[in-house]
């Protein structure tokens, strides 16, 4: 099976996109194209892809990504036996082309619910514009298969979906959680609470316990990272490849997930948080409803208030003054991600169910 896979909004080395869905394609002796905005984000093709570049769709600059993707698609369509596109803008690129290969949009959030998010949309479009959303994914729904990274968005549609849980690789042994490093791993934005984590910094900076944060950082966000990385509050990795970020998680005291109660949050799983879980790292997070039901479920972790640096701060020092419950939370998580959420566990489903829709047999 040769699929062809697409996203000008993700950066290339995104974990579910390439790390996941993409290995566990090539894993399986699938041959894979992969276009996306290698040029943009600096980023080298994987060896055991065939990469194709595209323009990054970026704030309102997103219509030459569309034309491009849609380009490469009239000129591969002959060429793959299936597509999967990751970004509701490339619904675009392949719309109305006939004689086309199947196409799979892999749902990875609340689109319309993401417009709160988006500094560069007016208010007074953001009604407007989630509307067309929602029609959209009506209209995507009827035209092409659809794939769910989250339980939580299946009411969005009006028949059943197969679902693909952000999952991630969980190592066969980890190291035990230290006592001088936090660590955040993610997208760093004002919603996901990159103003608490240089306050929680600040606060932390007399005690010796570290902040590290490991993301990309949006536009709104960089200046005030850069100021606290030269005042030596932080240190601040940017974006790094995924099998690298997950490295610099093992041996911390802690990882955060700081999010602010947004309507995209309330019903998805960080996918961070099983990150930490794997690497054996107790979770401090905001009370967003996934997250306590999974630090709850496996007491893996502590929940704290919304925008709470000193609540935050002060979860730090618990744990790093009590390294029997610290260990016992990083171990119990380690324990539950290893059983329910290691990727190889939904990677075979995955791989089998594009299978079926390219009506290829093994």
């Amino acid at each position: 099976m040769h699929v062809l896979v697409m996203t000008v909004v993700h950066n290339p080395e995104d974990a579910r996109i390439l790390h996941r869905q993409i290995r566990a394609l090539v894993d399986a002796g699938h041959e894979v194209t992969y276009a996306a905005s290698f040029t943009a984000f600096g980023v080298v093709p994987r060896p055991w892809v065939t990469g194709v570049d595209l323009p990054r769709a970026a704030q309102r600059k997103r219509l030459s990504a569309v034309w491009a993707a849609r380009r490469l698609f009239k000129r591969m369509r002959d060429k793959v036996d299936l597509v999967l596109v990751h970004d509701p803008e490339l619904l675009f690129a392949v719309w109305g082309i006939r004689n086309r290969p199947p196409v799979v949009w892999d749902v990875h959030e609340d689109t319309p619910a993401t417009l709160s998010l988006k500094p560069w949309l007016p208010s007074p479009l953001r009604p407007p514009v989630r509307f067309m959303a929602r029609m959209l994914e009506g209209t995507a729904e009827r035209h092409m298969h659809l794939m769910l990274a989250e339980t939580a968005y299946a009411g969005r549609f009006k028949h059943a979906h197969p679902i693909v849980p952000n999952e991630t690789w969980v190592p066969d042994s980890v190291t035990p959680p230290g006592d001088d490093r936090v660590v955040y791993l993610g997208w760093l934005s004002r919603a996901r609470g990159v103003i608490e984590a240089v306050e929680v910094a600040k606060l932390l900076q007399p005690y010796r316990v570290a902040v590290e944060l490991i993301g990309y950082a949006d536009p709104q966000s960089r200046p005030m990272l850069n100021q606290a990385v030269t005042e030596g509050l932080l240190e601040w990795r940017d974006f790094m490849p995924n099998d690298e970020a997950l490295k610099r998680l093992d041996g911390a005291l802690a990882g955060l997930s700081l999010l602010h109660d947004e309507p995209n949050y309330r019903h998805s799983m960080p996918t961070k948080i099983v990150e930490y879980m794997a690497h054996g790292i107790p979770v401090i997070t905001t009370p967003s409803p996934r997250a306590v039901e999974l630090v709850e479920r496996y007491d893996s972790g502590v929940v704290v208030p919304w925008e709470d640096p000193k609540a935050v701060a002060q979860a730090v020092l618990t744990l790093r003054d009590d390294v029997r419950e610290r260990r016992a939370q990083g171990a119990r998580g380690y324990a539950a991600a290893r059983a329910n959420h290691h990727w190889p566990n939904s990677a075979k489903r995955f791989v089998t169910q594009l299978e079926s829709w390219a009506g290829v047999s093994r």
